[in-house]
């Protein structure tokens, strides 16, 4: 008996360090391979400004996501290294453009109810997004879209000076700020001799106090003038009292929402002042009203239909055949209207503007005929840049109602079309017996310059322009004389897609979805059950767009975002998520997020304030 107890003793003595050591070294090898719990799961911060922050929805290549949420922790024994080889390289952009949209991006961000507020006012007062506006720098940076021949340009020593004319009704004050500010900032100040403002009987309260006090703080009085009319005149008669009272050589007209580029003021005063009668024109950039971002536009030109509407068209043929004719002047039949410089004697000699119209319309194809007509030429000058906010739509009429388009185009006709006006009034029968002021002067004006007649303008001007009683020899003639873009119907445009995935709610079984099918445009948005078809497939492209089923895009609206065709300018259709899971899906329009009011089939998916992620998070789910 006493010998099993000592050999039962020894067995439990054995055992015990046996299982000593194995636990001692169990424990040295988790403490040698544990890894930092830092580095693995991905988190989300509870706002969306904090999560800003620590995230980039666009990295340099070579640069690794911080935050993938496919690359968890496995049990605890993957190695730093192991998982830094295995991290995703993501392809963006090059650092300048990601700086300029980032910066534009965590603008555009709505943080509360208050800026929803702003943002939802400045649409209704000035047809684009106040919110970023106000935010950005009175002097920001924005990109060189000039052709990079024209850096190389030299022009003569001895340019005529400026006097830049900014007639404004009820202009976005910080808008208006930016204009001014990038003139002064763009311009050398041999070459400003003044910015005349001219104030066109605003009725935004303070808005002129607060201007003319800015100016006076500011110590720009001496460049900077301000005026204000006695009544409402409108931009055609305001433009002219601005011409009065400007002292330069040359009168450069700008609309009150620009951003004028580098180098932009010399290549037109040179132009000027090789030959007092050409008018020329500044390239027209874009500035998105949404976002505000700038972006180049090609080389184009003015026309018109018989609408007497404005169109930008294509360039004839061999224009642009060799690198450096991208920095020539461009004949151009007409202009915008907007943005535009011309000699200052000049200007009084061919008559101003018609002071006869009213408030706005009609003004850009009269001086346009008139400049061709009467000795003149107009010009687009490559290497001046200019960005203009595009509205989305013109957010004031006549104060009496009247059409003044329409009124102003009736003078247009019977002053400089002759017979051909019959053209235009057969699409506008309704003005046949309208009203349309006397005419006698600009009549009067037409003979003393001794101007050409229309059928000469058609002739040697505008030979491309289709006649309604063009056959169809003639009109296949005037359309090849144009350089053509290739037609391709929004359905079937070829796009570049860079990912696909299924939407899920996070931390639910419920993704998004047309609450119709993938192809009715306007449908709404809707959580149903996750399945693996195509009315929940999501295909990412290169411009951020999100398609379903790679038909039609996903646009922001108010208050529900819709399903609508792809337009391929960004802002309404233009999506940021940091992809993985647990991730809010930002527009960039709207400021807001995608999500939901309850968890729930069927419930209809919201534009929701990023900074409120409750129920405002989502899974990006491969397959």
């Amino acid at each position: 008996m006493v010998s099993i107890n000592k050999s039962f003793l020894y067995g439990i003595f054995f055992a015990s360090i046996t299982w000593i050591v194995s636990l001692y070294l169990y424990a040295q090898l988790t403490k040698t391979l544990q890894p930092n719990s830092n580095s693995f799961a991905p988190t989300f911060e509870p706002k969306l400004n904090k999560f800003l922050e620590k995230q980039s929805f666009g990295l340099e290549k070579g640069q690794i996501h911080p935050d993938k949420g496919y690359l968890k922790k496995a049990n605890g024994f993957n190695s730093n290294s192991l998982v830094d080889k295995l991290q995703p390289i993501v392809k963006n952009a090059p650092n300048s453009s990601n700086k300029f949209e980032q910066d534009l991006f965590d603008l555009g961000l709505v943080q509360n109810d208050k800026e929803l507020k702003i943002k939802d006012e400045g649409y209704k007062i000035h047809a684009y997004n106040v919110l970023i506006s106000n935010k950005l720098s009175y002097h920001r940076e924005i990109p060189d879209t000039r052709n990079p021949l024209c850096k190389d340009v030299i022009y003569p020593p001895n340019l005529p000076d400026a006097s830049i004319i900014i007639c404004f009704y009820n202009e976005h004050y910080q808008t208006l700020l930016r204009t001014i500010h990038s003139i002064l900032d763009r311009s050398p100040e041999n070459l400003l001799k003044e910015i005349v403002l001219m104030d066109d009987f605003s009725d935004i309260k303070n808005l002129h106090e607060n201007l003319q006090q800015y100016l006076k703080n500011q110590n720009l009085t001496n460049k900077v003038r301000l005026f204000k009319t006695k009544q409402r005149e409108g931009l055609i008669r305001a433009r002219i009292l601005g011409a009065q009272k400007a002292k330069g050589d040359v009168l450069v007209f700008l609309d009150s929402h620009i951003e004028v580029n580098q180098g932009w003021i010399e290549p037109l005063l040179s132009r000027i002042s090789s030959r007092k009668t050409n008018v020329v024109m500044p390239i027209i950039d874009i500035i998105n009203p949404d976002t505000f971002g700038y972006s180049s536009s090609p080389l184009v030109r003015g026309g018109f239909n018989w609408g007497l509407h404005f169109k930008w068209e294509n360039l004839p043929k061999g224009t642009l055949d060799k690198p450096e004719d991208f920095i020539k002047p461009i004949k151009s039949p007409t202009m915008a209207g907007g943005l535009f410089a011309i000699d200052r004697k000049y200007f009084i000699d061919i008559g101003e503007y018609d002071a006869g119209m009213n408030i706005w319309g009609g003004e850009n194809l009269e001086i346009s005929f008139r400049i061709w007509m009467c000795g003149g030429s107009l010009e687009l000058i490559p290497c001046s840049r200019v960005g203009h906010i595009f509205r989305h739509r013109r957010p004031y009429g006549s104060p009496d109602g009247q059409d003044t388009m329409l009124y102003n185009s009736l003078r247009v006709a019977n002053v400089w079309m002759d017979d051909y006006k019959d053209y235009y009034l057969n699409q506008n029968k309704q003005a046949k017996n309208m009203d349309f002021g006397d005419v006698s002067a600009r009549i009067q004006l037409r003979k003393e310059l001794k101007c050409f007649d229309f059928d000469w303008y058609l002739k040697n001007v505008y030979p491309e322009l289709t006649l309604p009683n063009d056959n169809e020899d003639r009109l296949k003639k005037k359309w090849s004389a144009l350089e053509q873009d290739k037609f391709q119907p929004w359905h079937s445009r070829k796009r570049n897609y860079v990912d696909q995935f299924s939407i899920k709610l996070a931390n639910t079984s419920l993704c998004l979805q047309s609450a119709k099918d993938t192809k009715t445009k306007g449908s709404y948005l809707v959580l149903r059950p996750c399945l693996k078809s195509k009315k929940q497939i999501w295909y990412q492209t290169d411009r951020n767009e999100l398609v379903l089923a790679q038909l039609l895009c996903l646009q922001a609206g108010k208050p529900k975002p819709i399903l609508y065709k792809c337009h391929e300018l960004g802002a309404d259709q233009e999506w940021k998520h940091k992809s993985g899971k647990n991730t809010p899906i930002y527009n960039l329009g709207a400021g807001t997020c995608l999500g939901v009011a309850r968890k729930k089939v069927n419930a209809t998916v919201e534009m929701r304030l990023c900074t409120e992620p409750e129920l405002n998070t989502w899974d990006l789910v491969v397959d």
